[in-house]
């Protein structure tokens, strides 16, 4: 078994303890805003276009990266979040970037979309005071 799946299995089972997972997530700038560069709200878009990340009033860091002050994006398709105390699910709907991108190539079926941008820290969860934008309706011809 690698050190990583051994750590990440450590974490997950710590997390069962309300003490240790409020230890696990960070606070927020107060004036922090994540928002979209593009596409903007309204816009129609080929199949596959460029998403591209704003934040101001904190840094960007890739997940495993404890910062303060720092997080990465996570892209919410057609979905919203209900738990912010917990590590944003990866899947479909719920893309990471963890490498600490700040913008992405992303292929969605023609149709109407939303998007929504979650900052996460180093492990995934949303901040104490969740950083999140404003969520924008897409048309993807």
């Amino acid at each position: 078994m690698n050190l990583k799946l051994i750590l990440f299995s450590s974490i997950l089972m710590l997390m069962g303890s309300t003490t240790y997972a409020n230890e696990m997530i960070s606070k927020s700038s107060p004036d922090a805003k994540v928002y979209f560069v593009e596409p903007v709200d309204g816009a129609t878009v080929s199949k596959t276009f460029t998403v591209k990340f704003g934040l101001s009033g904190m840094g960007v860091a890739p997940a495993g990266v404890n910062k303060e002050n720092t997080g990465h994006h996570h892209l919410l398709i057609n979905t919203e979040l209900t738990d912010y105390t917990k590590p944003i699910g990866a899947s479909g709907q719920m893309k990471h970037f963890g490498g600490g991108q700040t913008e992405a190539e992303i292929t969605l079926p023609e149709g109407t979309h939303t998007l929504q941008l979650v900052l996460g820290n180093y492990l995934h969860i949303p901040h104490d005071k969740p950083v999140v934008s404003e969520k924008i309706t897409i048309t993807v011809k």
